[in-house]
């Protein structure tokens, strides 16, 4: 079983939800970006990340437009479930961005990142990563991955959402935050690729856009 919820931003008291509760061994959590528990390389934050890796269920993130960049590659990547990621703690992984991972037998293309509304406040007080938003290369690697398995998977794992769909959840109602390349690059994906669910967390949002795209938020999405 998967269960997919969005952004936490470091707060524990999201592992407490009935549904992550009843995660059993060789389920998975997946967290749509903004984990926040890799920001400040505290103790306390170590204890916390120990805690959620020692977990009988894996938990899977991905970075969004809130994370630690920096501390997070400090852990190597590594091969697994078919694609590479960051091992930061026993049952504790980062899916790296624009690799398909092998999950609970379903295939599943990630990438995380985005671009902050927030942005020049955190340049100023040195919270924001240059790494936040993904280059060119970076996205036509993930393109490439997804072409060599026949430009078809069973779920896809964002923190972004595609650009119509944010135009549509009205993410751009206030005009703080333009369409960012990565907006782009997924608009065009889910019009080229095959694919069963498209989840994404930046929207602090529980609502699923018909047929296939879920914001995901604060109540977690189960794949059986």
């Amino acid at each position: 079983m998967i269960c997919v919820m969005g952004d936490t931003h470091g707060d524990y008291s999201r592992f407490s939800h009935k549904s992550v509760k009843q995660l059993k061994k060789g389920d998975f959590l997946i967290i749509c970006g903004d984990f926040g528990f890799v920001w400040d390389g505290s103790d306390k934050e170590k204890a916390v990340l120990k805690k959620i890796g020692g977990k009988r269920f894996t938990t899977l993130f991905l970075a969004g437009s809130h994370d630690n960049y920096d501390l997070l590659e400090k852990y190597s990547e590594e091969e697994f479930l078919g694609g590479r990621g960051r091992h930061i703690c026993g049952n504790l992984f980062m899916l790296s961005s624009g690799e398909i991972f092998d999950i609970d037998g379903k295939k599943a293309f990630v990438f995380g990142g985005g671009q902050a509304s927030d942005i020049d406040a955190r340049i100023e007080n040195d919270t924001w990563w240059e790494q936040e938003l993904p280059d060119e290369e970076h996205l036509d690697e993930g393109r490439k991955r997804l072409s060599a398995l026949g430009d078809k998977v069973d779920y896809i794992f964002t923190h972004e959402p595609p650009g119509s769909i944010a135009e549509f959840l009205d993410m751009g109602r206030s005009g703080s935050l333009p369409m960012s390349r990565l907006n782009i690059y997924f608009d065009k994906l889910k019009n080229e690729v095959g694919f069963k669910l498209w989840f994404f967390g930046k929207l602090h949002k529980n609502k699923v856009v018909p047929p296939k795209y879920a914001a995901v938020f604060d109540e977690p999405y189960i794949i059986l």
